[in-house]
């Protein structure tokens, strides 16, 4: 895949994350562009996850967390932004399909509502534009007071996908957002990832390598903490520099 935005929308340096005396990421620095996939592949226990929840404060919330190292988003600290706006221009969609208790329409409008949003008509437009971004809207357009729950897993997860676009974020993280899925549903939010490029840069951590090779432009291996490679994703899948990197996307270890 040929990445035509080069213009660097997330800037790490030097990020190293501690939990209590586990030291979860090593002195990590690379740059993620804007309105690229950016994959993120290692086997357990590499510091992907805790790489992603750090880039939206997430967290925070654990106890004994510890971090430092730079972060930047459009060139500004991301610590100087307040952090109800920075997890509103920063979404995450995690493993497990999380909807609301509400109806599919009320899980999209949630979040608008909570940000001031008011008239019907603005929010009728928000609903179906995000939905249809996700790539879910033919399928619950007649469904739309329904609870979401009674959707199929693979259509929660686009809904949860659609339910963070609706407040219009600039990034998209994916914490291994396929890992419950058949493959039909996986290869429907895959496409869904696609179509969002061109609005939206979108990380995506996954232990499935093949999706990685599938849906990212580049990709970063991470191996006990620290960021091994990254690549375009065809030269980090055909022609790794590092051999820990040929060893693990052969499945020689993980």
């Amino acid at each position: 895949m040929v990445i035509k935005e080069t213009k660097s929308k997330i800037q790490v340096t030097k990020l190293n994350i501690w939990y209590e005396k586990t030291h979860a990421v090593k002195d990590v620095s690379f740059e993620v562009y804007e309105r690229e996939i950016l994959g993120v592949i290692g086997p357990s226990n590499s510091g992907k996850t805790s790489f992603l929840k750090t880039l939206n404060r997430l967290n925070e919330l654990y106890p004994g967390f510890k971090m430092d190292g730079e972060i930047l988003f459009d060139g500004q600290d991301w610590r100087s932004i307040n952090i109800q706006l920075l997890r509103k221009r920063v979404g995450i969609v995690f493993a497990l399909p999380l909807p609301l208790p509400l109806s599919v329409y009320d899980n999209i409008a949630y979040g608008p509502r909570l940000h001031g949003i008011k008239k019907r008509e603005r929010l009728d437009q928000i609903v179906k534009e995000s939905l249809t971004a996700a790539a879910i809207w033919d399928e619950v357009k007649d469904r739309l007071q329904k609870s979401a729950f009674k959707l199929s897993g693979g259509q929660q997860q686009r809904l949860c996908i659609a339910r963070t676009l609706a407040v219009n974020p600039e990034v998209i993280l994916y914490d291994e957002p396929c890992s419950g899925l058949d493959p039909i549903s996986t290869h429907k939010v895959e496409d869904a990832m696609r179509q969002l490029k061109n609005r939206y840069t979108q990380i995506l951590v996954t232990n499935n390598v093949k999706q990685a090779a599938r849906v990212s432009d580049r990709t970063a291996f991470f191996l006990m903490g620290e960021l091994v490679e990254l690549a375009e994703t065809k030269q980090l899948f055909t022609a790794p520099q590092d051999k820990r990197t040929e060893d693990y996307i052969t499945g020689r270890f993980g």
